[in-house]
């Protein structure tokens, strides 16, 4: 493959490190689109964006023949809400994708995403979808459920909790069925 340029934002998450190293290793030239770009592999070339900035989500994209949206927020701080980061930072990456001629976006949401869903996230992934299909057609929406694997916030914490705690706490009284699924496999 001749070197094609792919834009990531969210590249230092938990999944956006694997998805850099999975660019590279396929022979892309990865630019990864993060906030604070300090600590980025020097396999990639760093590049400051917020998908909350239209200039720096329209620079990022430019010359890109692929673009990956997988910025997750989960905990709403400030001006960093479901809403600005999950539809309005999705649409602004979409639209951008649109205009500079981007030939693939992938869009990464979130398994049960539901507009009519009484969880804020899962409204906002589902309302950033639309917003991602109404811009840019054609983009491929990946909807990952919980993650895991080296590392991860999820059954890391509830080993964490099991070693401290005589009890365990359940979702949804119980009733909550969970599909994690490993990293490497959504990176891939």
């Amino acid at each position: 493959m001749t070197e094609a340029t792919a834009t990531l934002f969210g590249g230092t998450g938990f999944l956006g490190r694997r998805v850099a190293l999975r660019l590279v290793e396929a022979g892309w030239r990865t630019r990864v689109a993060v906030r604070r770009p300090d600590g980025i592999s020097a396999l990639s070339e760093p590049h400051e964006a917020d998908v909350r900035d239209e200039a720096s989500v329209t620079h990022a994209v430019e010359g890109s023949g692929a673009v990956i949206n997988a910025v997750g927020l989960y905990l709403e701080r400030g001006a960093e809400t479901f809403e600005a980061v999950h539809v309005e930072g999705a649409r602004r990456v979409a639209r951008a994708c649109d205009r500079a001629g981007v030939e693939r976006l992938v869009h990464l949401s979130g398994i049960g995403a539901d507009p009519s869903s009484e969880s804020a996230y899962v409204r906002a992934r589902a309302a950033g979808e639309a917003a991602v299909r109404e811009a840019f057609p054609a983009a491929t929406i990946l909807r990952p459920s919980v993650l895991f694997g080296p590392g991860d916030g999820f059954f890391n914490t509830f080993a964490e909790i099991t070693r401290v705690s005589p009890v365990f706490p359940l979702f949804g009284n119980g009733r909550t069925r969970v599909q994690p699924v490993f990293v490497d496999d959504v990176a891939q």
